[in-house]
Formats: structure tokens, sequence, C-alpha cells
């Protein structure tokens, strides 16, 4: 490998790392703090529960344009303009005046967020191709860590440098993702000859004929909204169903998020390493049928218990992601896919949290709620068994249509 070869592999692995830590502290950053900024102006419900529903909105529409930005300005021009676009959103959050500002400039960050989420498997791809399952873990792992770190520490920061300052901290951290994205696409030369693949129109139209496509897409999407839901309904729910109190419900919360840490280091290695999907089916689908069982019908019994099972399905989130990476063979189908699996995805995960929601205020309950999760993790179980074969999206469709890709 030449020296030059050498940095820029180093400069893409710092790049994607930075990048990683950002599209996580914009989400995670913002739901301590909702208290300390009604302090200074109202927050109406309304728009808190648009704040709420910003993250699987925003990416799924960004899931749909993404593809088409990335083929006019190139791969890393359009990392680095997603990175540039959330560090400047999150500079404008601290500097809210109102809700309707604050929830502006939220979405704002969550569109770049969604751009550079479906942009990363890609990036992966292209200058790890022998390393997906460890750069993988590498990201995933970081974004694990993005997760569960501002909660714990926002409350703290505020108290130090007020709410602004906390938000001030958090876009100084998203601006230290934006140099080495400057220096990659300058090393990059966006240009048609630069591509990996010479993009074609018709990718999208090939891998939505594919099984595998469609069992991702389902992977994604019921993975997102076990997270979505359990981030925005379990502490009042464990409050109701466990009769635990608002701290250890918050705790609880935690501990769920924190479960994303082990399986971002395990799954995209275990995956590419070994190239068996179904063990990782088997536990997300299990365990998380068990947890959901368990809170219907002894919730009190073994709450924490509960909870870590209900953690498990989320780690069908490395899985998907390395997934984007191993069963393609070009950087345009790399994109395509992560586009569409996204975007369709997280449209599906915005709809469960407020399922839940108009469910809990129909029958005063939780249990329809609940069943609505498990309904949701046994619709996983055919894409389980799609996703065993180990072939590619193209070797799929040229199997399924005689043609060549």
């Amino acid at each position: 490998m030449t020296r030059r070869r050498a940095g820029t592999i180093a400069l893409a692995a710092a790049a994607i790392v930075l990048l990683a830590l950002t599209l996580r502290i914009a989400v995670a950053s913002l739901s301590p703090l909702l208290t300390r900024i009604g302090e200074d102006f109202p927050l109406p419900a309304a728009v808190v529960g648009l704040i709420g529903m910003a993250p699987p909105v925003a990416f799924a529409l960004a899931g749909m344009v993404t593809p088409a930005i990335e083929r006019r300005l190139g791969l890393e021009r359009s990392v680095l303009i997603a990175a540039v676009t959330a560090a400047a959103m999150l500079g404008l959050r601290a500097a809210a005046v109102d809700a309707w500002s604050l929830l502006g400039a939220t979405a704002g960050v969550f569109a770049a967020v969604g751009v550079a989420n479906v942009l990363i498997p890609t990036v992966v791809k292209k200058y790890f191709p022998e390393r997906i399952g460890l750069m993988t873990t590498v990201y995933s792992t970081a974004m694990a860590v993005a997760t569960f770190t501002p909660p714990l520490v926002a409350v703290p920061l505020a108290d130090a440098v007020g709410w602004r300052g906390s938000f001030v901290t958090w876009a100084v951290v998203a601006l230290a993702a934006v140099a080495p994205w400057v220096a990659l696409s300058l090393r990059a030369r966006v240009s048609r000859r630069d591509a990996v693949d010479e993009p074609r129109a018709d990718v999208l139209a090939r891998i939505v004929r594919v099984p595998q496509t469609w069992a991702l897409v389902v992977t994604f999407g019921v993975n997102s909204s076990v997270a979505y839901a359990m981030f925005a309904w379990m502490p009042p729910l464990l409050i109701d169903v466990a009769g635990v109190d608002a701290a250890e419900a918050g705790g609880l919360l935690a501990l769920f998020s924190f479960m994303g840490l082990p399986v971002s280091l395990l799954v995209p290695l275990l995956v590419s390493r070994r190239g068996r999907t179904t063990p990782f089916y088997v536990v997300a689908v299990g365990g998380g049928l068990v947890g959901v069982i368990g809170l219907l019908v002894a919730p009190s019994a073994a709450t924490v218990l509960w909870v870590v099972l209900v953690g498990t399905p989320p780690l069908m989130f490395p899985l998907a992601l390395v997934l984007f990476g191993l069963r393609t063979r070009s950087h345009e189908t790399t994109v395509a896919l992560s586009g569409f699996v996204q975007s369709v995805g997280y449209g599906f995960a915005a709809l469960m949290p407020l399922a839940i929601g108009v469910t809990h205020e129909l029958t005063g309950g939780w249990t329809a709620g609940l069943v609505l999760i498990g309904v949701a993790l046994v619709l996983v179980v055919p894409a389980a068994i799609v996703m065993r074969r180990r072939e590619s999206v193209e070797e799929a469709w040229e199997r399924r249509t005689g043609l060549r890709w």
C-alpha cells in the first residue's frame, strides 16, 4: 500500500468515526433539555410531538432523495455537505428563540443526519471493501456510544453552561467532523471517472424486485419502530405497568439504550466473518418477544430482565448496516439499497410511536401497544428466512430474471 493510499484510508476512518458520533449526538442531545428550554420560552405539546416524530420522518425523506444527490455531487462531497449542515443546524438550535425556531433547526439537523445515514455504508464499502464488518463495527459502536452519552451528561452540562451552551458543545463536536471530510473531498475529485460504477437510472427499479431488499426493509423498519417506540413510551409504560418511579424508569430507558453498544461491537464482525444471519434474527426476535410477553403478564416480576430482552431487537440495526455492504457488489447498488431501505423503514418507524400513543389514549392501558410491537417482531421471521441466502442483490436479480445486471 502506498503512503498516499494509507493516508487516505486513515483519513476515511477518522471521517467515518467523527461523523458517526455526530449522527447520534444530534438525535440524543435534545430531549433531556426540553424542560430547561421550556423555562425560557413555551414549548407547546404539539411542537414537542413534532420534534419527537422529526427523526424518522426526516430520515425517511432523506432516504428518498439521497441517491439522486449522491449521483449529482459525488459521494464525498454529498457527505461533506451533510456534515456542514448538521454542524450549522446544531449551532442554530442553540440560538432558538421560540418553539418554532427550535423545531426548524432540529428538522434541519435531522435532514442532514438522514443523508449521512444513507451514505456512510457506501463510504465504508468504497474505502474498506475488505473490512466492511470491522468498519461497520467501529462506526456503529461510535453511534451507540453517542446515543447514550448525551442523556447522561446533557443536564449536568446545562447546569454548568446553560442549555444553549450545552447545544454549542455538541455543535463543536459536529464541527470537528467537517475537517476530515473536506480533506477527503479534495482528494476524491468528484467526477464520473472517480465513481466506482457509472450511475444508472434503473438500479432502484431492479432492487425493488428482489426479495432481499424487502427483507432488509422489514428488518430495518421493525428495528427502528421498536427503538423509537421505546424511546417515546418506555418510561410512562414502566411507571404504569411495573410500578417503578420516574427515576427508575429513566434508568431503565438508559439500560435499553445501552444495549446497542455490545451488539454494535459484535454483530457486524460476526456476520462478515461467518456469513450467517439466522442466529442474530433468532436472538432479536426471540428475545424481543419474551420481553414483550414478560411486560404483558408479569411486568413487575423481573422488570430489568424484560427491558434487557426488549433491547435485543435493535441488534438488527448494525445487522442491516453491515448487510448493505455485504449483500451488494457495486457502489451504486449500495447507495440505492441503503436509501430505499432506510426511507421505507423509517417511514414505518414513524408510525409505531403514534400507534402506541393512540391505542393508549383509546384503551387507557398499554396492552394493545405491546401487542403491536410483538406483531411487528413476528413479521421479521419471513425476512430472516430470505436473508439466509448468501447472495448479493445483483446476483438475486440475475437469478430471478436470467439477465445480466
